[in-house]
């Protein structure tokens, strides 16, 4: 069995649609999300209607938790995102479960956006061992079901594979936003019997034509947007690496 999880699409409709036609070419047909449908890119509605129609189970992230509640925001970017998605798409969103287990290749794997302490919870590829620990607890966010020995998440925008002691934890990275390299991320779990395996996959996808899209709609932080498609480098950084006011 084969499955393809993936995770902040973040309304990046041109990065979703390359991925899934990358997943449909591999024939896997079962996909996971992990959340952030929406927010920072400009197609956030398209990206839930499209995750509805593909993806057989989504988990909660932090924009798909707080953008359905932040008509009046005090940030003028975050309404115009919020605004962008129909009472539906809200809805829908915030419906989403936190968590989701599931045993492959003799592994019990869990899947959650960010931590299993919660949503907004970060947790780095340059962590603690008490924060890799932390990762496979059972919380009040995770539920009761059997200790995971393997635990899924996104969030960070950085795909990576780690292993310590038994357990597997790994980063799906980002489909709409990666801040690892500019190509798009999402991971292959694969079980044969009780054998099994991860596969990162980058795949290329057109950023000049989404920064397009971004521009025409008037989407607000489009130039941090832009930078960080074009560059991979999280927004927070670049005044510090120079690449302020670049077009």
């Amino acid at each position: 069995m084969r499955i393809a999880v993936l995770s902040d699409v973040h309304g990046n409709l041109t990065a979703f649609d390359a991925v899934l036609a990358d997943i449909d070419g591999r024939g896997i047909t079962t996909i996971l999300n992990l959340g952030d449908v929406a927010g920072k890119g400009p197609r956030g509605s398209a990206a839930v209607a499209r995750t509805r129609e593909r993806c057989t189970l989504t988990v909660r992230g932090n924009w798909d938790d707080f953008l359905p509640a932040s008509a009046e925001h005090d940030d003028p970017a975050i309404r115009w995102w919020h605004a962008e998605l129909s009472g539906d798409d809200r809805d829908w969103l915030a419906s989403l479960p936190l968590s989701h287990d599931l045993e492959l290749g003799g592994r019990n794997v869990r899947l959650f956006h960010a931590s299993a302490t919660s949503v907004y919870t970060r947790v780095h590829f340059h962590h603690t061992d008490e924060e890799f620990a932390a990762m496979f607890a059972t919380t009040e966010l995770t539920g009761d079901g059997p200790e995971p020995t393997v635990v899924l998440y996104g969030d960070v925008h950085d795909a990576y594979v780690e292993t310590f002691r038994g357990r597997t934890l790994v980063n799906v990275g980002s489909v709409g936003n990666p801040l690892d390299e500019t190509t798009a991320s999402y991971v292959i779990l694969e079980g044969v019997g009780m054998t099994f395996s991860v596969q990162i996959v980058r795949v290329p996808y057109d950023v000049e034509a989404e920064i397009a899209v971004a521009h025409a709609l008037g989407m607000p932080e489009l130039e941090s947007w832009t930078i960080e498609l074009r560059t991979g480098i999280y927004r927070g950084r670049h005044a510090e690496v120079g690449l302020i006011g670049q077009e």
